[in-house]
């Protein structure tokens, strides 16, 4: 072999391993918006409807969903609740492994009793937070990128709240990864969070 022959042989080499290392890579699609590295919605510290204060390090192990809403809302977090409880149960034995995280943008009239009856409605492991005062409220909404106003409604003294048609997914080690938009359905979000706790 010639010194010309072994270095065309050494550089084929070369690439063929390339390229086997490159077809290795995971290459991960998620249905959500992947927002891995965002430095917003990184973590809470807000009170339950027992008045312990909650932050991700609660949910280490778990892929963590957090939406904000008012047990009030006729449409948007019913559905989006129900749909972290139909994915819960898509996953089977891994359903454990999924924590739902509602926030009443609302704690007005989301008391502690009313947030802890709305959110174990769709299942008994699903965390309720509310924020012991409007400050702090606005405080996580910030933190979160959330909007949310008060709205009059049309009899006197009635309002609804506009908000924020969302959901932020946190991986087992608690990094924010996806923003799931509101009406995505329940398959896409457990196609994603089975990629999560895959550890992709």
């Amino acid at each position: 072999m010639t010194f010309i022959t072994r270095i065309i042989h050494i550089t084929a080499l070369f690439v063929t391993a390339l390229a086997l290392a490159a077809c290795s890579e995971k290459t991960v699609a998620f249905n959500s918006v992947d927002i891995t590295g965002a430095a917003y919605a990184q973590d809470f510290s807000l009170p339950d409807v027992e008045g312990n204060t909650r932050t991700m390090k609660d949910f280490a192990g778990k892929v963590v969903v957090v939406f904000f809403g008012f047990t009030q809302c006729p449409d948007v977090c019913p559905t989006t609740m129900a749909e972290v409880s139909s994915v819960k149960k898509a996953l089977g034995k891994d359903g454990d492994k999924l924590q739902a995280v509602f926030i009443t943008i609302d704690p007005e009239r989301d008391t502690a009793p009313v947030l802890k009856a709305y959110v174990a409605n769709f299942d008994s492991s699903f965390v309720g937070l509310r924020p012991a005062s409007a400050e702090a409220l606005a405080d996580a909404a910030k933190a979160f990128k959330i909007y949310y106003k008060k709205v009059d409604g049309k009899t006197a003294g009635s309002y609804t709240m506009d908000h924020t048609a969302a959901s932020y997914v946190f991986d087992t080690k608690g990094r924010v990864r996806l923003f799931t938009r509101y009406g995505a359905g329940a398959d896409k979000l457990t196609e994603d969070v089975r990629q999560l706790l895959a550890g992709n």
